[in-house]
C-alpha cells in the first residue's frame, strides 16, 4: 500500500516537470513565483555521496569491532563494548543532530577555517556513527553463527588465528555482513532529523565543505508549508518516490551480489 501510494502521489509532478528536468535539473526553487524550478540532482548526488561516505567510514569500523567482540575480546571487555553499542542504538536521532550541531559543526569550522561548519563532512561523520550499532550487532551475530568446525579445521591445517578469521570465518559470514551493510545503508540514506541539523540544508551541488541538502531533508524541511495540491507538494512526494526506488535498487543489487557469490562458491 505504501508503494502504491508513493507511485500515485509521485508520478503527477514528474509528468508535469518532466523526468529529465526533475532528475537532472540542478536548480530547486519551488517558491519562486516568476521562474520556479524543480531539479533534484543536487539532492540525489548529496544523498549518494553522504551515504557512500558514511558506509566507507562506518563499515570498516563496525566490522572490525564485530570481529573483535566475536573472536578476540575478553568477556568483561566485550560486555562493556556491548553496553556502549546498545547505548548508541538507543540514542534518538535528534540527539545525534544536537550534539553534532553543538560540538562537531564548530570544530569543523575552526579546523578548516570555514565560514560555516554545517557541511557534507559533518553529515558523513554523524551518519557513520549512527549506522555503527546496526553493523556491529548484525555482523557479530553472523560471525558467531559460523560453525566452530570451520575455524578448528583451519587452525589444524596451520593457519594463524588472524588468517582463520579473515580467510575462513569472515567469508563464511558474508551474507550476514552484507545484511549489516544493507541495514546501514538504509539507515544512512533514510535519516533526516540529525542531518538537517548539521548539513546546512541548502540546495547546493555537493562538496565536502559545502552546506548541502539531502533527499530526506528536502522533504522534511518543506512539507510543512507546501500548500496542499500544489506542484511543490507533489514534487516532494516525487522525491519520496525517488528515495524509495534508491533503497529498493540497493537491496536488489546487494542480493544479486550475494547470490552470485554463493553460486560461485
Amino acid at each position: 500500500l505504501i508503494s502504491i501510494y508513493l507511485i500515485i502521489s509521485g508520478i503527477p509532478a514528474i509528468r508535469e516537470v518532466g523526468l529529465v528536468d526533475f532528475l537532472f535539473g540542478q536548480r530547486w526553487a519551488p517558491t519562486n513565483k516568476t521562474d520556479p524550478a524543480y531539479g533534484i540532482l543536487p539532492f540525489i548526488l548529496t544523498s549518494i555521496y553522504g551515504t557512500a561516505g558514511a558506509v566507507l567510514v562506518g563499515v570498516p569500523v563496525g566490522l572490525m569491532t564485530a570481529i573483535y567482540l566475536s573472536k578476540c575480546a575478553p568477556p568483561k571487555v566485550a560486555a562493556v563494548i556491548h553496553t556502549a553499542v546498545e547505548l548508541l542504538a538507543g540514542i534518538p536521532s535528534v540527539v545525534y543532530g544536537l550534539v553534532g550541531m553543538i560540538v562537531l559543526v564548530p570544530a569543523i569550522r575552526k579546523l578548516f577555517d570555514l565560514s560555516s561548519g554545517a557541511s557534507l563532512l559533518a553529515a558523513i561523520i554523524v551518519l557513520a556513527i549512527m549506522i555503527l550499532p546496526s553493523i556491529i550487532n548484525v555482523s557479530e551475530n553472523a560471525l558467531n553463527a559460523v560453525p566452530k568446525e570451520y575455524e578448528e579445521a583451519s587452525l589444524a591445517l596451520g593457519a594463524t588465528k588472524i588468517e582463520t578469521i579473515f580467510k575462513v570465518s569472515l567469508p563464511a559470514a558474508r551474507s550476514g555482513v552484507a545484511t549489516a551493510v544493507v541495514l546501514g545503508v538504509g539507515r544512512a540514506i533514510g535519516e533526516a532529523m540529525a542531518i538537517i541539523m548539521v548539513s546546512g540544508n541548502v540546495a547546493n551541488m555537493p562538496g565536502l565543505f559545502t552546506s548541502v541538502r539531502f533527499l530526506t531533508t528536502a522533504i522534511a524541511s518543506e512539507m510543512s508549508y507546501a500548500a496542499a495540491g500544489s506542484l511543490q507538494r507533489q514534487a516532494l512526494f516525487s522525491i519520496g518516490l525517488v528515495l524509495f526506488l534508491f533503497i529498493m535498487l540497493i537491496n536488489v543489487v546487494l542480493n544479486v551480489f550475494i547470490k552470485n557469490k554463493k553460486e560461485g562458491a
